[in-house]
């Protein structure tokens, strides 16, 4: 089950069940099933500090995936900075809407085993990316 939470911010997702259809049916296409998903919006800071903290990372991010999947079935908590998602979508010029989903799915596509370490990784997960968003409708 794919489930959507607020950690530090006030932040309402909608069309949920919409949402979640879609999510399955893209997690269906790369033969695997859902098994606990958790999507989880928050801060800058929030992900900010976990990026640190879990990662190393002293920068600020978009998404952190933490992938507990086994076998085909994938399980995990996927963490999104909404006040980045806004800033990158101003970027990309992209709607805000666009861009969280593609956010969104690049997490699931890290819980279904895809990196984007190298250059040829990252270039499979934005197809994949391209793939799951044309599903969007």
């Amino acid at each position: 089950m794919i489930n959507f939470y607020c950690e530090d911010i006030n932040y309402r997702l909608r069309g949920i069940r919409h949402i979640r259809a879609w999510m399955l049916k893209c997690i269906s296409q790369q033969n695997r099933t859902a098994g606990e998903v958790s999507i989880i919006f928050c801060s800058d800071e929030f992900l900010y500090n976990m990026n640190v903290e879990y990662l190393h990372h002293d920068t600020l991010t978009d998404v952190i995936t933490f992938d507990y999947s086994a076998g085909d079935t994938i399980s995990g908590d996927v963490f999104i900075s909404i006040p980045r998602v806004k800033e990158n979508a101003a970027l990309y010029g992209k709607t805000f809407s666009e861009e969280l989903n593609r956010v969104m799915i690049h997490g699931i596509l890290h819980l279904c085993g895809y990196k984007d370490e190298t250059r040829k990784e990252a270039t499979l997960m934005r197809s994949k990316e391209e793939e799951c968003l044309a599903l969007f409708a």
